[in-house]
């Protein structure tokens, strides 16, 4: 199965791979230099594309980001039960690009909406999926990574797994005093971390790159694996949990959507252009040329289908936003 995975002629030595994810070996002024001069560069042009809500600046600044090789560094390092330097370089990284985005997000005005920018909605609620995901790119950069055929996909693992965006996202927040949103954009980044780390060790001792340390110390670097699996656990239980949360809001907007729809029956020309789920209140968006029905109707109808207790707001043309109470009140 190994030789499958990464056949000889392929194979990249321990020693090769050591120089390229350790920046505390071989030119490490060089080294050091270019990392973090292109971490800088990324994280600007990162914050650039987060605020003018750029899908494509922000994947540029994936692909010349270089946060994945300490990263990739750490998983190495653990499999050889060696002390590199790179949790360190990890950790101050972190803070650096977190330092950018708060800085960046000066331009914005106090009054900003801030999950009405797609680059950073899209990642302050991270699910299990982003996690499952994250973890096949982990898997992914490490055979890359250990095999001389196959370096051209780095870049596409490089997109795939999402590190620097997330720490300018919870910087912006940050600097618009938004806490919560920080904190889901730094579970997303924690999760990637993760998967990179726990996909680099797992490849890495599978192809054998651990089996001298492990000889040498005589046991198996027990102590890593079980880091590991308590990170996993820590990091799962939040993502599952918000998955499921997000799950049953989708849930709740399609039967809140269908009552109101059923609501509108009776209107010519009324219709209902979305519903949305935000800060623990259902907005329904309806369009309507005349009067709306009795409101009282829309929470009778809305009884049953979506928890009690949840605040309705109807927000409809020209410019009326109604507050119709609780359902179940």
């Amino acid at each position: 199965m190994r030789a499958r995975v990464l056949p000889a002629s392929q194979r990249r030595s321990l020693d090769e791979l050591a120089h390229d994810l350790y920046l505390s070996s071989g030119d490490t002024t060089s080294k050091r230099s270019a990392f973090w001069t292109m971490l800088t560069l990324s994280s600007v042009i990162a914050a650039g594309g987060v605020l003018t809500d750029s899908t494509a600046t922000v994947i540029g600044a994936m692909i010349i980001a270089p946060l994945s090789t300490p990263i990739m560094g750490i998983a190495l390092g653990s499999v050889q039960r060696r002390r590199t330097g790179s949790a360190m370089v990890v950790l101050l990284a972190c803070l650096l690009v977190i330092a950018i985005g708060m800085v960046m997000s000066l331009v914005l005005p106090s009054d900003f909406d801030l999950l009405s920018d797609s680059q950073i909605s899209s990642r302050t609620s991270p699910g299990l999926m982003d996690l499952i995901a994250a973890l096949a790119t982990g898997f992914a950069g490490a055979v890359a990574l250990a095999r001389r055929d196959v370096a051209a996909v780095l870049p596409g693992v490089a997109i795939a797994i999402s590190l620097v965006p997330p720490l300018v996202v919870a910087g912006v927040c940050l600097g618009q005093l938004s806490g919560w949103l920080a904190l889901g954009a730094l579970v997303l980044f924690v999760s990637n971390l993760f998967a990179l780390v726990f996909g680099g060790m797992v490849v890495f001792a599978s192809l054998g790159y651990g089996v001298e340390a492990d000889k040498a110390a005589g046991r198996p670097a027990r102590g890593a694996y079980a880091a590991m699996a308590l990170l996993f656990v820590v990091v799962f239980v939040p993502l599952t949990a918000n998955t499921v949360v997000t799950v049953l809001l989708n849930v709740w907007t399609g039967r809140t959507k269908t009552a109101a729809e059923q609501w509108l029956a009776d209107e010519p020309g009324a219709s209902v252009t979305r519903v949305d789920a935000t800060s623990r209140t259902m907005y329904i968006h309806v369009r309507t040329p005349g009067d709306l029905p009795p409101l009282e109707s829309l929470l009778e109808r809305l009884e049953g289908r979506i928890p009690d207790g949840i605040p309705v707001v109807v927000d409809a043309s020209r410019g009326r936003r109604i507050d119709i109470g609780m359902v179940g009140d």
